[in-house]
């Protein structure tokens, strides 16, 4: 340049040109058009209004120091954030292509960058208004690019953990009232727990992750929750995560419930809620065969859940069992502890029967369990429909209860009876089926005798037929006998 050779400016060396003619002070004071002027026309008018080129030209400034004191990085950032807007609303013309497609290419220009300058353009790009779906998007790509390949057995691994930190502190928040179609999947928090918890990340963003994951717990699947445990002599599972979850989902669906006010329908609340319970339970009978899982651990997962979370405890007494088998050293009190936790009149038949001849749960449970299927037995054959209904005066004996009071009620009532009628089209379709069975008994019965039954029945239906046909026919000969000696009288 000093010579006056002519050279091409590119996204690659336009930086350290800008950084040395800076040092040089190449200004407008010593020549017109002088390299800073030339360079800086480069980002302007060329860079800066390609999120391709300012990417190659963030990427480029790492290795120049002195790029940071000409304020190259921030300018950089703030036209990749404004590129990035601007491809969105171009996109947002196509209702059929809603951006999705458009914005790939620029997800993978992104990931390119180092962590500490990856974290600045996402955060541009929310406040610049560039979709959260978009953003999560590219945090997904960035993470499975980043994060691959990573030892998870050696807990020493410094630049993956500032990554895992800094993705989920770029993660947006969703909603209130969102948390039904969250714009994070599942699945992608869960992964991203997996990793934190192997490399030790830190406390405040695995409880970020945890929360968020409650928020919609109920669409994990039973192996999302099974979280390995680092620690040796605990566990082969993280339990005591799997409890925070749960917790923030139950803390989730209370505010909800609270939001909604008196006139809301929490039926979709119930509806997560038995969800959950389902999830729970199989959890928890994934989890009991754990010879070095402690009763504190098991029960405080049971205890979590209240009691309208399970329609039928048909899950929960199989997880038990299982622990029982698991944990044959378990004291007497400690196993009546645990059974306590099955309410009989949930169990359907084909659990009954099972509780009474198992011989690892205690005596008083068994006579429980018997002592509730003579009742029901006894109420279905008088034809008693009244089994199981709540008492809806039960929350109106207190005349002076505060209205926050007296709606907390109203709401647990409503819950109890949402509960009883689940349990009883639960209990509707065991004894249709069992009528079904006995209907399948009878004709296998009836069919030894059925050939010589149906025989007989056709041989009396034969034999009146026929007699019928003779006593008719005898009549039709004599009514004409009559008729025709008549005439002849006459005569």
């Amino acid at each position: 340049f000093c010579y006056g050779i002519n050279f091409e400016i590119t996204a690659s060396n336009v930086v350290a040109l800008r950084c040395a003619a800076g040092y040089l002070e190449m200004t407008e004071d010593y020549k017109e058009e002088n390299l800073i002027a030339r360079t800086e026309n480069y980002l302007d008018q060329i860079a800066f209004r390609s999120l391709t080129k300012s990417v190659q030209v963030l990427c480029s400034w790492e290795t120049q120091e002195m790029a940071e004191t000409f304020n190259i990085p921030d300018r950089c950032v703030e036209a990749i954030a404004i590129n990035a807007f601007r491809e969105q609303l171009v996109s947002g013309l196509s209702e059929e292509l809603k951006g999705r497609d458009c914005l790939e290419w620029w997800i993978q220009e992104i990931s390119a960058l180092g962590i500490d300058y990856y974290t600045r353009v996402v955060s541009a790009m929310a406040k610049t208004g560039v979709r959260s779906e978009s953003i999560v998007a590219s945090l997904m790509h960035y993470s499975q690019e980043s994060l691959k390949g990573v030892n998870i057995m050696n807990r020493n691994c410094t630049e993956q953990r500032v990554i895992v930190e800094a993705i989920v502190s770029l993660l947006p928040n969703d909603e209130k009232g969102s948390s039904y179609s969250s714009i994070t999947p599942v699945s992608f928090l869960i992964g991203l727990l997996k990793v934190g918890i192997e490399i030790d990340v830190e406390i405040s963003c695995r409880l970020d992750l945890e929360r968020r994951i409650g928020q919609q717990l109920e669409t994990v699947t039973l192996d999302d929750l099974l979280i390995p445990c680092v620690r040796n002599e605990d566990s082969m599972y993280d339990v005591d995560a799997v409890q925070r979850i749960l917790t923030c989902f139950l803390e989730r669906i209370d505010e909800e419930e609270e939001d909604c006010g008196y006139d809301s329908d929490s039926t979709c609340h119930h509806g997560s809620l038995l969800k959950v319970g389902r999830i729970m339970d199989a959890y928890l009978a994934e989890i009991a065969p754990d010879p070095c899982l402690s009763l504190h651990m098991f029960t405080a997962i049971i205890e979590a859940l209240p009691d309208y979370a399970r329609v039928m405890d048909d899950g929960i007494y199989r997880a038990i069992d299982m622990y029982l088998k698991a944990h044959p050293l378990l004291r007497e009190e400690e196993c009546k502890k645990l059974c306590k936790f099955i309410d009989c009149k949930k169990l359907s038949q084909e659990a009954s029967n099972h509780v009474a001849h198992n011989d690892r749960l205690p005596v008083q449970m068994v006579v429980r369990v018997l002592y509730s299927e003579q009742l029901r037995l006894k109420k279905a054959l008088s034809g008693d429909s009244e089994e199981g209904l709540v008492d809806l005066s039960s929350g109106l004996q207190n005349r002076a209860l505060s209205p926050r009071d007296t709606y907390a009620s109203l709401r647990r009532e409503n819950r109890e009876l949402k509960l009883e009628i689940a349990r009883m089209r639960v209990r509707v379709s065991e004894l249709e089926k069992e009528q079904m069975f006995m209907k399948q008994g009878m004709m296998e019965k009836s069919g030894n005798n059925g050939g010589s039954l149906l025989t007989s029945l056709s041989k009396g239906i034969g034999k009146i037929t026929i007699f019928g046909g003779e006593n008719r026919r005898k009549v039709n000969r004599k009514s004409r006998s009559v008729s025709e000696r008549k005439p002849s009288r006459r005569g």
